[in-house]
């Protein structure tokens, strides 16, 4: 019995010492890049058949404080994705859109938008270059987002088709470095 206490006293220790420093985020990121990379889950990125307007209506401001309008992509493929430092799956998925992005940074026709929730602009800006990530971090300003990008949660991502509709949304973490995803930005870019 004292045995069985000791050994949940010391679980208890270092749960509460990850979530008083701040850890638990990066531990259960971690875990969660492990299944990920060893296939034990594999999120479905494949595409389903989804077709919404986009709203092109609102400006976001970049970490280096120049400003977004979104009226400017229109006519491109925009890949959105709406996360938050303090959001593990976002942090656990985040290797997978930097992969995403540098195949694709360099196409003329395809904008990457990484909208940050954090309270703290500067939380997001200390965690991605600590990470040493090149995406395009971006956060709302006091106009609203669109309800169209509206989400019951956090990782959500979008992508836009060049006509101006939502052809993929997905909710939840996901791995953006695979295959078939790379086909339907692909297919997107050619159309």
């Amino acid at each position: 019995m004292k045995k069985e206490l000791k050994e949940w006293g010391v679980f208890l220790a270092i749960i509460l010492t990850l979530y008083f420093t701040g850890l638990h985020t990066e531990v259960a990121a971690f875990a969660q890049r492990m299944v990920l990379a060893t296939g034990i889950a594999n999120p479905d990125t494949d595409p389903i058949e989804y077709k919404e307007k986009a709203a092109f209506d609102f400006t976001l401001t970049a970490m280096d404080g120049s400003r977004l309008d979104f009226e400017t992509v229109k006519g491109k493929v925009v890949f959105i994705n709406m996360w938050a430092t303090w959001c593990a799956p976002c942090v656990g998925e985040m290797p997978t859109i930097q992969a995403l992005y540098d195949t694709y940074k360099d196409k003329p026709d395809v904008v990457f938008a990484l909208i940050s929730f954090d309270k703290d602009p500067k939380k997001a800006k200390k965690f991605i270059q600590k990470k040493g990530y090149t995406l395009p971090v971006y956060f709302p300003n006091e106009t609203q987002i669109p309800k169209v990008y509206e989400s019951k949660g956090i990782p959500t991502t979008f992508v836009i088709d060049k006509e101006g509709y939502i052809a993929y949304k997905k909710v939840g973490i996901a791995n953006y470095e695979s295959e078939s995803f790379a086909e339907f930005m692909d297919k997107l870019l050619a159309n």
